[in-house]
């Protein structure tokens, strides 16, 4: 015998906002969707919960089938229940924030997206349902956690020097920092260690480190 409800049963998806660092500054991965509602906008990557997995698997999954992606650092932020976001019904969504250094990046489009492009986050194109509303939240989400550091190393290779972390806390802040005062407090953190090795380019060369706490561990 079927299950009869008192309430009505909305759908639920999760929706992930994926970002990596490019040329020094924040850039969110965008899938071009391949099917309607809103077929050929730009939209977060994402879907439908299934039946018997939890909300932090179906975002895992829905990346990795959109995108060919699996990011160490991805958490959820926010609950998005307008009953009116998506023109297909009631639909709640739970949104993941991932970060991916660039050296780990290659995204391949599968599933139902077209294509995907990565996009400056401060020039963003028009996007489908209530994306653009979760992608600010996810940068509001980001930057109240930068200030320990730690999620930072996300988006840093395994090894890297103090000018590019650097340009990782300016780039998700979206201000300067004073270069002393943040060395300074990022070498006293004891988040890291010199590799004993220095990178090698046209410019004077500077000390490499590493992070030496698991970046997937960083703090949520």
């Amino acid at each position: 015998m079927p299950y009869t409800y008192d309430y009505p049963h909305p759908a639920v998806t999760t929706d992930i906002a994926v970002f990596t660092l490019r040329n020094e500054r924040l850039h969110l991965l965008l899938i071009e969707r391949g099917s309607p509602p809103f077929e050929g906008a730009w939209a977060l990557p994402g879907g439908f919960l299934e039946e018997r997995e939890d909300l932090d698997t179906c975002a895992r999954r829905e990346l990795r089938e959109e995108t060919g992606l699996d990011a160490p650092v991805l958490f959820h932020f926010a609950n998005y229940s307008h009953p009116d976001r998506d023109p297909r019904g009631r639909t709640i969504s739970a949104a993941y924030l991932a970060l991916l250094p660039l050296d780990q990046v290659n995204p391949l489009a599968g599933s139902d997206a077209a294509s995907l492009q990565w996009f400056n986050a401060e020039a963003l194109p028009p996007l489908a349902f209530d994306h653009r509303r979760i992608v600010d939240d996810a940068v509001a989400a980001l930057r109240a956690r930068c200030e320990g550091f730690q999620i930072l190393f996300a988006l840093l290779p395994a090894e890297f020097t103090l000018t590019a972390f650097q340009a990782a806390y300016e780039a998700v802040t979206g201000k300067p920092a004073d270069r002393r005062n943040l060395h300074k407090s990022v070498l006293g953190s004891g988040l890291l260690e010199a590799t004993g090795t220095t990178n090698r380019g046209r410019h004077r060369p500077a000390r490499l480190f590493r992070t030496i706490v698991d970046v997937g561990s960083a703090p949520t």
